[in-house]
């Protein structure tokens, strides 16, 4: 009878070996999942191995135990799991993560795509009966350019009986899985303080002679994930310098995670320590993150292609084309030598100012322990002197005046000594102009290089300056280039006057930056300023033909002011002034009548150069004034409330589970505006802020300020924009892109509800 049962039994094993457990595969979107499990059969009191299987969409991914920047892991619900004590079924056991780039030295999160399984241990009692059903939900984030949240139902039916037989589709997935789950580590870890970073060492026979690049990935969120991790190695290991999460941190008791070199992987649990000797010795290869920080020639690359997008802004091009042409002309007239000339004056003065302002920003660093860029636009009276600068330059586009002569001759004057410093000062000009915008390349650059040596920074800050000069000077030293420009005539003059009209926009959004900075009176200032300085150009221009008309109708003009004081005069001191003002006027009329041509003239002539002189320091005057001026935020859209940023108010936000997005904006940061009317003023963002309850936090760095700065800095960025976004809960943000869109921004808000 034995010999039959056995029989039988093999015979059923035969049969179904090859059946799954009873199972479904469920589609949440852009991933299948499904509960799978090693056993068809299982016995009572045996520990089973489940997994939770993925199938995701290419160019999808989902993320791993600790997520790291911004993420959350899959877990799972269960609504009926056997009628099994919750201690009966285990953690997920993860496989090794990828590393998922998503803001280049910025954002490091980690994660898996195409296909993996989660496998965790059932236990089952040791009396049991008929078959268990386990079933729940899984949720998890998963994300490609936007993250979408999903959710689907698992369900499996597990048979137990007096036999195990296996399910060889579960087992073959749950199998491969377990082979990538890394290792406890049989040796020794320590993690010690090194200043600004820690040092986690590491003794045992796992890492003993490997070589190769290095990299830890930490169960909790206790260090910078995007920063690179150099690595030493020795005869009986290795150290991974690692960054603190926030400046400053203290060490904590411990740390736990994964440290991976080349295809070996191992868990691993450090507590502090010195650190472990035999674990130094020779270099290796540092981990770094996609465009990181630490790759100098990456990060010269990035800046040198971020200089050559400066000379596509508002303000830096209608120069630049003027210079271009006038080049061109002067290799037309046979002045190839000063031509080039031309473009290494122009480069030098580029470079130069780049130098300078390197310079600059290692001094505010020394000083104040942050270094930003841009910080010169914080500054009223540099601010006050650009916007007079560029109006300038615009009357000088509108013909209002000349340097040297007309466009059609600039190739003659260009072997004139006044052609190689006015291709000096443009390139100054244009560096101080185009520096402050810090575009797609420039801001990971710039970000990342602002805490390194102060010879990366100086290095990387030429490079740029090398970037925005390299067209003219390729321009100049290459006539082939020359030819893709139409032949100089009468059109130039032309082109020359409608390019004045960006420069007085700029002049416009610069306005703007300055009634921030010190208020909208000091703005109008610098208004009649600019109006002053016009009229004195004006009147200089036509002195020698209408003196006493010019003359006379600027007396007219100022008879106005007596005339309103009598009028609202509420004493007899002011009426008296008013008197005296109006008799010396007509007095003045008297004596101007009465003038030969020639004094008029001169008379004339000092009349416009005091109005030019005026309407230079009036302005600057006013704006040293209001260098205590405090300023203002303003709210981005009538239909959406916004707060001031503070990291006390952040906290109390999150604390209270709310989702916070914060704008580190500037009044002159052109690409914070930029995305204010493209992204953030959009009706989608605001309504879908409003539906979820965003609170919106502004923190403005128009005038500067210290725990702005902070705040910039330990986020790796060197100026604004900066984003921040905290999903309900969580007290640590995802730093977003610098280029908003708004399925960026509505994906993040339909992932927090």
């Amino acid at each position: 009878m034995a010999f039959f049962r056995f029989a039988f039994l093999s015979f059923i094993i035969a049969l179904t070996g090859s059946l799954p457990a009873l199972s479904q595969p469920a589609d949440g979107g852009h991933a299948r999942v499904e509960l799978v499990s090693e056993r068809a059969l299982a016995v009572p009191g045996e520990t089973v191995w489940f997994g939770l299987s993925f199938e995701i969409d290419p160019n999808w991914h989902i993320y791993w135990r600790n997520a790291g920047d911004a993420g959350i892991p899959p877990q799972i619900t269960w609504r009926e799991s056997g009628g099994l004590a919750p201690d009966s079924i285990s953690s997920f056991s993860w496989p090794l993560p990828e590393l998922l780039p998503v803001v280049p030295g910025q954002i490091m999160d980690y994660g898996y795509s195409d296909q993996i399984v989660l496998p965790f241990m059932v236990t089952l009692p040791d009396q049991v009966e008929g078959p268990l059903l386990f079933d729940g939900v899984a949720d998890y984030l998963i994300c490609e350019d936007v993250c979408i949240p999903e959710s689907v139902d698992i369900r499996l039916m597990l048979s137990v009986g007096g036999a195990q037989i296996p399910d060889q589709y579960g087992a073959d997935l749950i199998q491969a899985a377990l082979t990538d789950v890394p290792p406890e580590f049989s040796g020794e870890a320590k993690l010690s303080d090194a200043g600004a970073h820690w040092v986690l060492s590491a003794t045992g026979p796992e890492l003993e002679g490997l070589q190769g690049e290095a990299r830890f990935f930490p169960y909790a969120h206790e260090i910078k994930h995007a920063a690179d991790q150099l690595v030493s190695f020795g005869p009986q290991g290795l150290q991974l310098q690692l960054t603190p999460d926030r400046e400053g941190d203290p060490l904590p008791e411990s740390i736990a995670g994964v440290i991976k070199v080349g295809e070996t992987a191992v868990a691993i649990a450090a507590e502090t320590g010195t650190i472990l000797p035999g674990t130094s010795g020779s270099g290796g290869t540092a981990a770094q993150s996609v465009g990181g920080g630490a790759s100098l020639p990456l990060l010269m690359g990035f800046a040198l292609i971020g200089g050559l997008i400066l000379n596509l802004m508002p303000c830096v091009l209608p120069v630049l084309s003027i210079k271009a042409m006038g080049v061109v002309s002067a290799t037309a007239n046979g002045h190839e030598r000063e031509a080039r000339l031309h473009g290494l004056w122009y480069a030098a003065g580029v470079l130069l100012s780049f130098a300078a302002l390197a310079a600059a920003v290692l001094s505010v660093r020394a000083a104040t322990g942050v270094a930003i860029w841009g910080f010169w636009l914080q500054n009223p009276i540099l601010v006050t002197a650009l916007i007079l600068v560029i109006f300038l330059i615009g009357l000088w586009l509108l013909g209002m005046f000349e340097l040297g002569s007309s466009v059609q001759g600039v190739g003659s004057d260009l072997a004139a000594r006044q052609g190689s410093a006015g291709a000096f000062f443009t390139g100054v000009l244009a560096a101080i102009v185009g520096a402050p915008c810090t575009g797609p390349f420039l801001g990971a650059a710039l970000g990342a290089v602002m805490i390194q040596p102060a010879v990366n920074v100086i290095l990387v800050l030429l490079t740029m300056g090398l970037g925005m000069a390299l067209p003219f000077l390729a321009l100049s030293f290459l006539p082939g280039l020359q030819k893709m420009i139409p032949k100089p005539g009468a059109w130039m003059e032309t082109l020359k006057q409608v390019f004045a009209f960006p420069m007085f926009l700029t002049a416009a959004w610069l306005l703007s930056v300055l009634g921030a900075l010190a208020g909208y009176r000091t703005a109008a200032m610098v208004v009649a300023g600019a109006a002053l300085i016009a009229f004195g150009i004006w009147a200089l221009k036509s002195a020698g033909q209408g003196a006493k008309a010019i003359l006379l109708s600027v007396l007219g003009l100022a008879i106005i002011i007596p005339v309103f004081g009598l009028i609202s005069a509420t004493s007899s001191m002011e009426v008296l002034f008013g008197v005296l003002w109006l008799a010396g006027l007509i007095a003045a009329f008297v004596v101007i009548a009465r003038l030969g041509k020639d004094l008029t003239a001169q008379l004339a002539r000092g009349v416009a150069g005091l109005a030019i002189i005026a309407g230079l320091v009036w302005p600057l005057a006013q704006a040293r004034t209001a260098l205590s001026f405090e300023g203002t935020t303003e709210a981005y859209s009538a239909k959406y409330e916004t707060e001031a940023w503070s990291p006390e108010r952040v906290a109390e936000l999150t604390a209270e589970g709310r989702a916070v997005f914060v704008d580190f904006t500037a009044e002159w940061c052109v690409t914070c505006q930029a995305n204010k009317l493209q992204t953030l003023q959009t009706r989608p963002v605001t309504e879908a802020f409003e539906a979820a309850n965003v609170a919106f936090l502004v923190a403005d760095f128009t005038n500067g300020d210290k725990t702005i700065a902070l705040e910039l800095q330990k986020h790796n960025r060197a100026g604004v924009p900066m984003y921040l976004w905290y999903a309900p809960g969580e007290t640590q943000p995802q730093v977003l892109p610098e280029l908003l869109s708004i399925d960026l921004i509505t994906g993040l808000v339909g992932a927090a509800s």
